[in-house]
Protein backbone atom coordinates (compact mmCIF):
# COMPACT_ATOMS: atom_id res chain seq x y z
CA UNK A 1 0.00 0.00 0.00
CA UNK A 2 1.41 3.38 -1.07
CA UNK A 3 2.21 5.77 1.76
CA UNK A 4 0.38 9.10 1.91
CA UNK A 5 1.87 12.62 1.79
CA UNK A 6 1.28 12.88 5.53
CA UNK A 7 3.09 9.61 6.26
CA UNK A 8 6.08 10.62 4.15
CA UNK A 9 6.59 14.28 5.00
CA UNK A 10 4.81 15.07 8.27
CA UNK A 11 4.41 11.90 10.34
CA UNK A 12 8.16 11.55 11.12
CA UNK A 13 8.29 15.13 12.38
CA UNK A 14 5.20 14.75 14.54
CA UNK A 15 6.50 11.49 16.01
CA UNK A 16 9.88 13.10 16.74
CA UNK A 17 8.16 16.14 18.22
CA UNK A 18 6.19 13.88 20.56
CA UNK A 19 9.42 12.25 21.66
CA UNK A 20 10.97 15.64 22.43
CA UNK A 21 7.94 17.04 24.26
CA UNK A 22 7.33 13.96 26.41
CA UNK A 23 11.06 13.67 27.05
CA UNK A 24 11.19 16.96 28.90
CA UNK A 25 10.00 20.15 27.33
CA UNK A 26 6.31 19.38 27.73
CA UNK A 27 6.79 20.19 31.41
CA UNK A 28 8.69 23.35 30.54
CA UNK A 29 11.64 22.31 32.70
CA UNK A 30 13.82 21.38 29.75
CA UNK A 31 13.26 24.75 28.06
CA UNK A 32 14.37 26.44 31.27
CA UNK A 33 17.55 24.38 31.60
CA UNK A 34 18.82 24.75 28.04
CA UNK A 35 17.39 28.05 26.86
CA UNK A 36 15.72 30.33 29.40
CA UNK A 37 18.61 30.14 31.88
CA UNK A 38 20.80 31.66 29.18
CA UNK A 39 18.54 34.71 28.98
CA UNK A 40 15.72 35.81 26.65
CA UNK A 41 17.76 36.81 23.59
CA UNK A 42 20.52 34.20 23.84
CA UNK A 43 17.82 31.62 24.51
CA UNK A 44 16.26 32.36 21.11
CA UNK A 45 19.66 32.14 19.41
CA UNK A 46 20.27 28.78 21.09
CA UNK A 47 16.86 27.57 19.89
CA UNK A 48 17.71 28.52 16.31
CA UNK A 49 21.00 26.61 16.55
CA UNK A 50 19.22 23.55 17.98
CA UNK A 51 16.61 23.64 15.20
CA UNK A 52 19.28 23.76 12.49
CA UNK A 53 21.29 20.88 13.94
CA UNK A 54 18.24 18.69 14.53
CA UNK A 55 16.86 19.29 11.02
CA UNK A 56 20.16 18.46 9.30
CA UNK A 57 20.84 15.32 11.34
CA UNK A 58 17.27 14.06 10.92
CA UNK A 59 17.54 14.53 7.14
CA UNK A 60 20.78 12.52 7.03
CA UNK A 61 19.36 9.83 9.33
CA UNK A 62 16.22 9.34 7.27
CA UNK A 63 18.13 9.07 3.99
CA UNK A 64 20.74 6.71 5.46
CA UNK A 65 17.93 4.55 6.86
CA UNK A 66 16.12 4.57 3.50
CA UNK A 67 19.08 3.46 1.37
CA UNK A 68 20.09 0.77 3.85
CA UNK A 69 16.59 -0.39 4.83
CA UNK A 70 17.48 0.30 8.45
CA UNK A 71 14.16 0.60 10.27
CA UNK A 72 15.35 -0.05 13.81
CA UNK A 73 18.30 1.48 15.56
CA UNK A 74 20.58 -1.58 15.94
CA UNK A 75 21.04 -2.19 12.21
CA UNK A 76 21.06 1.58 11.58
CA UNK A 77 23.94 2.27 14.00
CA UNK A 78 25.87 -0.80 12.81
CA UNK A 79 25.58 0.64 9.30
CA UNK A 80 28.11 3.38 10.09
CA UNK A 81 29.69 2.39 13.42
CA UNK A 82 30.16 -1.34 12.94
CA UNK A 83 30.94 -3.01 16.27
CA UNK A 84 30.83 0.42 17.90
CA UNK A 85 27.03 0.15 17.88
CA UNK A 86 27.27 -1.41 21.37
CA UNK A 87 28.41 1.94 22.84
CA UNK A 88 25.37 3.63 21.33
CA UNK A 89 23.13 0.84 22.62
CA UNK A 90 24.30 1.47 26.18
CA UNK A 91 23.80 5.24 26.00
CA UNK A 92 20.44 4.80 24.27
CA UNK A 93 19.19 2.57 27.07
CA UNK A 94 20.40 5.03 29.73
CA UNK A 95 18.70 7.89 27.87
CA UNK A 96 15.51 5.87 27.46
CA UNK A 97 15.37 5.30 31.21
CA UNK A 98 16.04 9.00 31.88
CA UNK A 99 13.29 10.15 29.51
CA UNK A 100 10.76 7.71 30.91
CA UNK A 101 11.84 8.74 34.43
CA UNK A 102 11.01 12.36 33.64
CA UNK A 103 7.63 11.37 32.22
CA UNK A 104 6.84 9.10 35.16
CA UNK A 105 7.69 11.79 37.70
CA UNK A 106 5.84 14.53 35.82
CA UNK A 107 2.76 12.40 35.07
CA UNK A 108 2.36 11.63 38.78
CA UNK A 109 2.59 15.32 39.68
CA UNK A 110 0.19 16.37 36.94
CA UNK A 111 -2.37 13.68 37.84
CA UNK A 112 -2.19 14.81 41.45
CA UNK A 113 -2.77 18.44 40.42
CA UNK A 114 -5.60 17.38 38.12
CA UNK A 115 -7.76 15.24 40.40
CA UNK A 116 -6.04 15.38 43.78
CA UNK A 117 -5.29 11.65 43.76
CA UNK A 118 -1.92 10.28 44.96
CA UNK A 119 0.85 10.60 42.40
CA UNK A 120 1.23 6.82 42.38
CA UNK A 121 -2.24 6.46 40.83
CA UNK A 122 -1.25 8.64 37.88
CA UNK A 123 1.96 6.69 37.41
CA UNK A 124 0.09 3.36 37.40
CA UNK A 125 -2.43 4.64 34.85
CA UNK A 126 0.44 5.80 32.64
CA UNK A 127 2.16 2.41 32.90
CA UNK A 128 -0.99 0.49 31.95
CA UNK A 129 -1.68 2.78 28.98
CA UNK A 130 1.90 2.59 27.70
CA UNK A 131 1.92 -1.21 28.02
CA UNK A 132 -1.32 -1.45 26.04
CA UNK A 133 -0.13 0.80 23.18
CA UNK A 134 3.21 -1.03 22.92
CA UNK A 135 1.28 -4.31 22.89
CA UNK A 136 -0.72 -3.14 19.83
CA UNK A 137 2.37 -2.50 17.67
CA UNK A 138 3.75 -0.07 15.07
CA UNK A 139 0.55 1.06 13.32
CA UNK A 140 -1.14 1.90 16.61
CA UNK A 141 1.93 3.79 17.83
CA UNK A 142 2.04 5.84 14.60
CA UNK A 143 -1.67 6.66 14.70
CA UNK A 144 -1.70 7.69 18.36
CA UNK A 145 1.47 9.78 18.15
CA UNK A 146 0.31 11.68 15.05
CA UNK A 147 -3.22 12.28 16.37
CA UNK A 148 -2.02 13.43 19.77
CA UNK A 149 0.45 15.81 18.13
CA UNK A 150 -2.44 17.76 16.62
CA UNK A 151 -4.19 17.90 19.99
CA UNK A 152 -0.97 19.06 21.65
CA UNK A 153 -0.37 21.77 19.04
CA UNK A 154 -3.89 23.05 19.66
CA UNK A 155 -3.29 23.22 23.42
CA UNK A 156 0.03 25.07 23.01
CA UNK A 157 -1.46 27.60 20.58
CA UNK A 158 -4.39 28.31 22.91
CA UNK A 159 -2.01 28.78 25.83
CA UNK A 160 0.15 31.13 23.77
CA UNK A 161 -2.85 33.26 22.77
CA UNK A 162 -4.09 33.57 26.36
CA UNK A 163 -0.66 34.38 27.79
CA UNK A 164 0.10 36.99 25.14
CA UNK A 165 -3.33 38.53 25.68
CA UNK A 166 -2.72 38.88 29.42
CA UNK A 167 1.04 39.29 29.76
CA UNK A 168 2.21 40.79 26.46
CA UNK A 169 3.93 43.78 28.08
CA UNK A 170 5.73 41.51 30.57
CA UNK A 171 7.10 39.35 27.74
CA UNK A 172 8.41 42.39 25.86
CA UNK A 173 9.87 44.01 28.99
CA UNK A 174 11.65 40.81 30.04
CA UNK A 175 13.70 40.73 26.84
CA UNK A 176 15.68 43.59 28.38
CA UNK A 177 16.85 41.28 31.20
CA UNK A 178 19.43 39.62 28.95
CA UNK A 179 22.85 39.17 30.53
CA UNK A 180 25.94 39.51 28.32
CA UNK A 181 27.83 36.96 30.41
CA UNK A 182 26.03 33.88 29.13
CA UNK A 183 26.32 31.24 26.41
CA UNK A 184 24.85 32.06 23.01
CA UNK A 185 25.55 28.63 21.53
CA UNK A 186 26.18 25.82 24.04
CA UNK A 187 22.56 25.45 25.18
CA UNK A 188 21.43 24.81 21.60
CA UNK A 189 24.33 22.46 20.85
CA UNK A 190 23.74 20.38 24.00
CA UNK A 191 19.98 20.34 23.53
CA UNK A 192 20.27 19.22 19.91
CA UNK A 193 22.81 16.52 20.74
CA UNK A 194 20.82 14.59 23.30
CA UNK A 195 17.49 15.04 21.51
CA UNK A 196 18.76 14.02 18.10
CA UNK A 197 20.61 11.15 19.75
CA UNK A 198 17.24 9.48 20.16
CA UNK A 199 16.27 9.89 16.48
CA UNK A 200 16.95 6.21 15.70
CA UNK A 201 14.00 5.40 18.00
CA UNK A 202 11.59 6.66 15.31
CA UNK A 203 13.14 4.89 12.31
CA UNK A 204 10.01 2.77 11.97
CA UNK A 205 8.61 5.87 10.22
CA UNK A 206 11.35 5.61 7.54
CA UNK A 207 9.49 2.71 5.97
CA UNK A 208 7.34 5.30 4.18
CA UNK A 209 10.21 6.92 2.22
CA UNK A 210 10.68 5.97 -1.43
CA UNK A 211 13.03 8.71 -2.66
CA UNK A 212 15.92 10.84 -1.39
CA UNK A 213 13.77 13.94 -1.71
CA UNK A 214 11.13 12.47 0.61
CA UNK A 215 13.64 11.39 3.26
CA UNK A 216 15.62 14.64 3.34
CA UNK A 217 12.51 16.84 3.19
CA UNK A 218 10.90 14.89 6.05
CA UNK A 219 14.05 15.41 8.14
CA UNK A 220 14.24 19.16 7.53
CA UNK A 221 10.53 19.56 8.24
CA UNK A 222 10.82 17.32 11.31
CA UNK A 223 13.35 19.57 13.01
CA UNK A 224 11.09 22.58 12.57
CA UNK A 225 7.94 20.73 13.70
CA UNK A 226 9.79 19.50 16.76
CA UNK A 227 10.87 22.98 17.83
CA UNK A 228 7.73 25.05 17.14
CA UNK A 229 6.02 24.07 20.44
CA UNK A 230 9.33 24.69 22.23
CA UNK A 231 9.45 28.24 20.84
CA UNK A 232 5.84 28.84 21.87
CA UNK A 233 6.58 27.58 25.38
CA UNK A 234 9.75 29.69 25.60
CA UNK A 235 7.84 32.88 24.77
CA UNK A 236 5.05 31.92 27.18
CA UNK A 237 7.51 31.39 30.04
CA UNK A 238 9.12 34.76 29.39
CA UNK A 239 5.97 36.29 30.88
CA UNK A 240 7.14 35.04 34.31
CA UNK A 241 10.90 35.30 33.86
CA UNK A 242 13.13 35.01 35.86
CA UNK A 243 11.16 33.57 38.80
CA UNK A 244 9.87 30.69 36.70
CA UNK A 245 13.39 29.23 36.51
CA UNK A 246 12.98 27.69 39.98
CA UNK A 247 9.66 25.93 39.18
CA UNK A 248 9.81 22.10 38.91
CA UNK A 249 6.99 22.11 36.31
CA UNK A 250 6.95 25.63 34.81
CA UNK A 251 3.93 24.83 32.62
CA UNK A 252 1.76 24.33 35.70
CA UNK A 253 2.93 27.69 37.07
CA UNK A 254 1.92 29.43 33.83
CA UNK A 255 -1.49 27.80 33.70
CA UNK A 256 -2.22 28.68 37.32
CA UNK A 257 -1.42 32.33 36.55
CA UNK A 258 -3.70 32.32 33.52
CA UNK A 259 -6.48 31.58 36.00
CA UNK A 260 -8.80 29.80 33.56
CA UNK A 261 -9.82 26.54 35.25
CA UNK A 262 -11.33 24.75 32.20
CA UNK A 263 -8.13 25.33 30.22
CA UNK A 264 -5.99 24.14 33.14
CA UNK A 265 -7.88 20.86 33.19
CA UNK A 266 -7.74 20.52 29.39
CA UNK A 267 -4.01 21.23 29.15
CA UNK A 268 -3.06 18.87 31.96
CA UNK A 269 -5.11 16.08 30.39
CA UNK A 270 -3.34 16.72 27.09
CA UNK A 271 0.07 16.76 28.75
CA UNK A 272 -0.68 13.58 30.68
CA UNK A 273 -1.69 11.92 27.39
CA UNK A 274 1.52 13.17 25.81
CA UNK A 275 3.61 11.36 28.41
CA UNK A 276 1.72 8.17 27.63
CA UNK A 277 2.15 8.29 23.85
CA UNK A 278 5.79 9.39 24.08
CA UNK A 279 6.59 6.58 26.49
CA UNK A 280 4.95 4.15 24.09
CA UNK A 281 6.91 5.56 21.14
CA UNK A 282 10.36 5.39 22.69
CA UNK A 283 9.81 1.95 24.22
CA UNK A 284 8.43 0.73 20.90
CA UNK A 285 11.71 1.81 19.29
CA UNK A 286 13.59 -0.29 21.83
CA UNK A 287 11.30 -3.25 21.16
CA UNK A 288 11.98 -2.97 17.42
CA UNK A 289 15.68 -3.20 18.18
CA UNK A 290 15.10 -6.40 20.21
CA UNK A 291 12.82 -7.77 17.47
CA UNK A 292 15.67 -7.42 14.95
CA UNK A 293 17.63 -10.13 16.81
CA UNK A 294 14.68 -11.92 18.43
CA UNK A 295 12.06 -12.28 15.65
CA UNK A 296 9.90 -14.46 17.89
CA UNK A 297 9.21 -11.51 20.22
CA UNK A 298 5.48 -11.62 20.95
CA UNK A 299 3.08 -8.79 21.69
CA UNK A 300 2.98 -9.92 25.31
CA UNK A 301 6.78 -9.71 25.49
CA UNK A 302 6.63 -6.16 24.10
CA UNK A 303 4.21 -5.10 26.82
CA UNK A 304 6.26 -6.79 29.56
CA UNK A 305 9.47 -5.06 28.37
CA UNK A 306 7.68 -1.72 28.33
CA UNK A 307 6.28 -2.04 31.83
CA UNK A 308 9.63 -3.28 33.18
CA UNK A 309 11.41 -0.20 31.79
CA UNK A 310 8.72 1.98 33.34
CA UNK A 311 9.22 0.38 36.77
CA UNK A 312 12.99 1.00 36.72
CA UNK A 313 12.58 4.53 35.37
CA UNK A 314 9.94 5.61 37.85
CA UNK A 315 12.06 4.32 40.73
CA UNK A 316 14.84 6.63 39.52
CA UNK A 317 12.42 9.53 39.17
CA UNK A 318 11.22 9.14 42.75
CA UNK A 319 14.77 8.79 44.03
CA UNK A 320 16.44 11.66 42.17
CA UNK A 321 13.62 14.12 41.50
CA UNK A 322 12.56 15.78 38.24
CA UNK A 323 14.87 18.78 38.25
CA UNK A 324 17.98 16.70 38.97
CA UNK A 325 17.07 14.22 36.25
CA UNK A 326 16.84 16.90 33.58
CA UNK A 327 19.67 19.17 34.65
CA UNK A 328 22.21 16.45 35.56
CA UNK A 329 21.11 13.21 33.94
CA UNK A 330 20.61 14.59 30.45
CA UNK A 331 23.72 16.73 30.56
CA UNK A 332 25.97 13.80 31.47
CA UNK A 333 25.28 11.85 28.27
CA UNK A 334 24.91 14.74 25.82
CA UNK A 335 28.54 14.61 24.74
CA UNK A 336 28.35 10.84 24.41
CA UNK A 337 25.73 11.26 21.69
CA UNK A 338 27.91 13.81 19.91
CA UNK A 339 30.88 11.43 19.87
CA UNK A 340 29.20 8.14 18.99
CA UNK A 341 26.25 9.34 16.93
CA UNK A 342 26.08 12.93 15.65
CA UNK A 343 29.67 13.25 14.37
CA UNK A 344 29.76 9.73 12.80
CA UNK A 345 26.39 10.11 11.03
CA UNK A 346 27.42 13.52 9.65
CA UNK A 347 30.75 12.16 8.38
CA UNK A 348 30.66 8.41 7.74
CA UNK A 349 26.91 8.44 7.13
CA UNK A 350 27.00 11.32 4.65
CA UNK A 351 29.98 9.76 2.82
CA UNK A 352 28.05 6.51 2.32
CA UNK A 353 24.94 8.36 1.20
CA UNK A 354 26.93 10.12 -1.56
CA UNK A 355 28.72 6.89 -2.44
CA UNK A 356 25.33 5.27 -2.93
CA UNK A 357 24.46 8.04 -5.39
Amino acid sequence: MKSSFFQKYLLPGFVFQSLMIGGGYGTGREIVEFFLKQGPLSGLVNMAIATGIISIVLAVCFEFARIGNFFEYRSFIKGFLGKGWIAYDIIYLIMLILIVSVMGSASGEIFNALVGAPELVGIIIMMIAVGFIVFKGTKTVEKIMSLWSFILYTAFIFMFIMVVNRFYSDIIDNFSLQSLQTSWTMGGIKYAAYNIGMAPAILFCARHFETRKEAISAGLIGGILGMIPALILFLVMLSHYPQIISEAIPVNHIIENIGLEPFRIFFQIVLFGTFIETGAGIIHGFNERIFSVKPNLTDNHRAIIGISILFISIFLANTLGLINLISKGYGLITWGFWIIFVIPILTIGVKRIFKNG
